[in-house]
């Protein structure tokens, strides 16, 4: 039997997320030419095949699961607003993976802000739903918001997940599917179990 959120463990949270992709990975991905499961899957092989270390790979396989966690009570495909997927993803996944898999996802839509306000050419790299999300999510930083960006710990990881996060939407990539990266989603699971 499927786990529901409230018996979700170090056991079964891998499974879950795998179900999460299987069901709900072909909604549309914002206007994007991919879907949201092709969009992640992407992020996470682009990751891989540039020799990326297994935390770059599984924060952004997992960096937009806030978009399709409507189990977890937080977002509903039909909302037009942007409704705080990443703090709603970042949520699920903190009791259950470190800290920088945690700030990939909390932080990615912070990351855009950041990089569009730092480096005006990043700018140039967004989709046209990237952009119309910009200005739901705020706009460029101001300096006092890049200065507090700046000082979380996990700063390079994220704006690496950041990265990925624009790439991965091309419509005529092949990727694995999730349990290709399943082993390794479980070694941060452990991972994080080890370290608390």
């Amino acid at each position: 039997m499927k786990p529901d959120f409230l018996t979700l463990n170090r056991d079964n949270i891998v499974a879950f997320i795998g179900d999460i992709f299987e069901r709900r990975g072909d909604e549309e991905y914002l206007g994007e030419p991919v879907t949201m499961a092709q969009h992640m899957l992407q992020g996470a092989t682009i990751a891989e095949q540039n020799g990326q270390a297994e935390e770059i790979i599984v924060g952004a396989l997992l960096h937009d699961i806030g978009h399709f966690t409507s189990e977890f009570g937080t977002y509903h495909p039909d909302d037009t607003e942007d409704r705080h997927h990443e703090d709603a993803g970042a949520e699920v996944l903190e009791q259950f993976f470190p800290s920088v898999i945690t700030d990939c996802c909390r932080y990615h839509v912070a990351a855009k802000r950041y990089l569009c306000a730092t480096k005006p050419e990043y700018y140039n790299r967004l989709s046209a739903a990237s952009v119309h999300t910009l200005e739901l999510q705020g706009g460029p930083m101001s300096a006092e918001e890049i200065a507090a960006f700046e000082a979380n710990p996990n700063l390079k990881e994220i704006i690496q997940v950041r990265y990925l996060d624009e790439a991965g939407k091309r419509a005529d990539m092949d990727t694995p599917e999730f349990a290709h990266f399943a082993p390794m989603v479980q070694r941060m699971v452990d991972q994080h179990l080890k370290d608390t």
